[in-house]
């Protein structure tokens, strides 16, 4: 085989729609554009979501609340999935969480909440902790650093 031999698989490249060219051709005349109107002209384009000058569905529908352009989403953390998953004296960081599976994004930071109890003597490096969680966890011998 050569590089001149290959070819696309049939049907892969239809081919292309010459239109405007005569009767003969299947789109004469009209172009395939239909008769008159806006859409039958050359150059035309109508904004998207224009609805022939009735208000647009956009503007009908009411508006609610806003999106807060510095609002942190953190990825909270409950004590139970800690005490499963963590030895005593282990380290607890936002990377060791997403590695044991137990958070899907890195990049977010982590708040750990009070649901459940704790065991195990834990040194927690994250972002937030309740207050709760931070009692239970100093009970139980571990610390909290805000990372």
């Amino acid at each position: 085989m050569q590089l001149h031999d290959l070819k696309p698989a049939p049907g892969s490249r239809p081919k292309r729609r010459i239109v405007g060219r005569g009767e003969g051709s299947g789109l004469g005349q009209t172009a395939g554009k239909g008769q008159k109107g806006q859409k039958s002209r050359s150059g035309d384009t109508i904004m998207n979501g224009f609805e022939g000058g009735q208000t647009p569905l956009i503007r009908r529908i009411p508006k609610r609340g806003f999106n807060h352009v510095s609002k942190i989403f953190y990825e909270p953390i409950n004590l139970l999935a800690l005490e499963g998953r963590f030895e005593s004296g282990a380290e607890v960081t936002g990377q060791t969480l997403f590695e044991k599976g137990i958070i899907k994004k890195a990049t977010l930071p982590v708040k750990i909440l009070g649901v459940g109890k704790i065991t195990k003597k834990l040194t927690v490096k994250v972002a937030k902790i309740s207050k709760s969680a931070e009692k239970a966890l100093v009970a139980a011998g571990g610390t909290f650093t805000a990372a």
